[in-house]
C-alpha cells in the first residue's frame, strides 16, 4: 500500500473568514493536521490543495508539498470534497507521484492523531472495501430543539 494524504484548504471561508490559518494555541489550524500526518510517517507525500498563497505559505513552513494551485472554480461554497479529491489525484498522477491509496485529511478537525490515521489505514487493507471514513456517536442535533418564525410569524419547532 502506497498512501498520500490530501488536505483541502481554501482560503475563502465566509463562516469564520480565514478559519484554516486561524491560530489555535500557537499555530495556525492547518498545522495541526499537516503535522500528524507528516509525523506519522504513514505517508509518502502530504499535499495540500488551496487556491491561497498565505496558506500555501504556511502550509509549507509545516511540512506540507503544494505541487500544484487548486483552481478558483474549485474554492468556491458550492464545490464538493468529491470535486476537490478528483482534481488533486488527477494533477498528482499528471505530474508523476506515485499512490494507491488516498488519505483526505481535514484540517478543521485538529484532534485527528496518527492513531486514528493509522487505524483507518489498517482497517482498509484488512477489509475487502473500497474506502474507509471517519464517524462518531453523536447526541440529537440542537437543532432539532429550535424554534423558527414560520411565513405567518408563528414559532415551529
Amino acid at each position: 500500500m502506497k498512501p498520500i494524504c490530501i488536505i483541502p484548504a481554501r482560503g475563502g471561508s465566509k463562516g469564520i473568514p480565514k478559519k484554516n490559518i486561524r491560530p489555535m494555541k500557537g499555530k495556525p489550524l492547518i498545522a495541526y493536521a499537516i503535522e500528524t500526518a507528516v509525523n506519522s510517517n504513514l505517508f509518502s507525500h502530504v499535499i495540500v490543495s488551496t487556491e491561497a498563497p498565505e496558506i500555501t505559505n504556511i502550509s509549507k513552513q509545516y511540512g506540507a508539498e503544494i505541487p500544484f494551485t487548486r483552481p478558483s472554480y474549485l474554492a468556491t461554497d458550492t464545490a464538493s470534497n468529491d470535486e476537490v479529491l478528483l482534481h488533486a489525484v488527477s494533477e498528482l498522477y499528471s505530474i508523476g507521484f506515485d499512490f494507491d491509496v488516498t488519505v483526505m485529511r481535514d484540517c478543521t478537525v485538529p484532534f485527528i492523531d496518527e492513531n486514528d490515521m493509522k487505524g483507518a489505514l489498517d482497517l482498509l487493507n484488512k477489509s475487502n472495501c473500497d474506502a474507509v471514513f471517519a464517524s462518531v456517536r453523536a447526541h440529537p442535533n440542537p437543532y432539532f430543539g429550535m424554534m423558527e418564525l414560520n411565513a405567518e410569524g408563528f414559532l415551529e419547532v
